[in-house]
């Protein structure tokens, strides 16, 4: 049966990008599969950088790591966002590594690791300039004096120590330097109160892409294994991993002068040929992509015409012959001239992170690539 709509994904292609990557660095990489993997399916994604070098998964919520757990997978993983009332301790004993920046969550975490029965393995995060999480610079001295006495007493193993980049992607940019700094401060203040651990780490994809000298022990790549570079107009030799896909559902000539969707933002010029495309808001496809997002369709690229819908949108081809069935490839890796992700995030004043993140859990994900056991 024909798919009315598909993200197709290509694990070979995360498998070489995590590849590329592992061959920038001598330091261990971690696998970034939070959001669902970015839009490509959590477990196939992490399965496919395992395979193609990582040694570590990172993750946003316990739900996430619980989730990789549950697959079956026993690389170690770290959850990096957590609010209270979350299920720590079964994250604790399904040997997931949590990462604290407050005194209360290192409480709970000491709480959760007493009724599991076992020490808690945690990553000590500070903020070192992207002023989001991580604990501050006032803080940071007291945190790592509270955690060293929790390990001392047995109730937590203190893995790591980390922070994150406000501005890797702008190379150059004089933040950066700041920031090595104040982490190598952070360090040297947790090494003064006892605390050094085996494990620190900095670069996300754009440090791990441009900056060597951040890599330390272990680099996170997010971006970068699905195929997108954060740096603008260098591709690293990274390949897109996702093809977005609609099939056409209608296919109709309009007159000249006629108005297409809500609104009617679009009206067509001439008689032409309009192509309906099941794909809409509902789908993920952002409304704002109204009158300005590129697609392609019988071998050739075109532009949304009028304003998405929740399930659909409409598309002028003029003259083209186009037939119910045909392919409208939204975006994908370029190969055949199809649109990028990036070309979607240019039109939008986005980013890709976010176009492929957002496609929605009614469009099937399908699997290419994948290793043959």
């Amino acid at each position: 049966m024909s798919l009315q709509s598909e993200a197709r994904v290509d694990l070979a292609a995360i498998r070489a990008n995590v590849a590329t990557v592992r061959g920038l660095t001598s330091a261990d990489v971690m696998a970034v599969v939070k959001a669902d993997g970015y839009g490509h399916g959590l477990v196939p994604a992490a399965r496919a950088a395992l395979a193609g070098g990582a040694s570590w998964l990172g993750v946003a919520t316990l739900d996430e790591a619980l989730a990789v757990r549950a697959a079956g997978i026993t690389a170690p993983v770290l959850a990096w966002l957590i609010a209270p009332k979350q299920p720590l301790r079964e994250a604790i004993e399904a040997d997931v590594e949590l990462s604290v920046a407050t005194d209360w969550l290192l409480e709970d975490v000491v709480a959760a690791a007493a009724q599991a029965g076992r020490t808690a393995r945690v990553q000590l995060k500070v903020d070192t300039g992207l002023g989001r999480g991580g604990a501050g610079r006032a803080e940071w001295p007291e945190l790592v004096a509270t955690a060293a006495k929790h390990a001392a007493a047995g109730a937590v193993e203190i893995t790591a120590i980390w922070s994150h980049f406000a501005r890797a992607d702008e190379p150059g940019d004089p933040s950066i330097v700041m920031q090595q700094e104040n982490f190598g401060a952070a360090l040297a203040i947790a090494k003064d109160r006892g605390v050094d651990p085996p494990i620190r780490h900095l670069a996300n994809t754009a440090a791990t892409l441009t900056l060597p000298e951040a890599h330390y022990d272990l680099v996170r790549v997010g971006i970068g294994m699905y195929g997108y570079s954060p740096i603008p107009g260098r591709t690293f030799g990274l390949r897109p991993a996702m093809t977005m896909r609609g099939s056409v559902a209608v296919v109709k000539r309009l007159p000249a002068g006629h108005g297409i969707s809500y609104g009617h933002i679009y009206t067509t010029s001439r008689e032409t040929t309009v192509a309906l495309v099941p794909l809409g808001y509902g789908d993920g496809i952002p409304r704002q992509a109204s009158n300005i997002a590129p697609l392609w369709i019988g071998g050739r690229r075109h532009t949304i015409s009028g304003r998405v819908c929740m399930d659909q949108f409409v598309v002028d081809v003029g003259d083209l012959p186009v037939d119910v069935g045909d392919d409208a490839v939204l975006f994908g890796p370029g190969d055949d001239g199809e649109p990028t992700a990036d070309d979607w995030a240019a039109a939008l004043d986005t980013i890709s992170y976010e176009i492929v993140t957002r496609v929605g859990a009614r469009v099937p994900r399908t699997y290419v690539g994948e290793e043959i056991a």
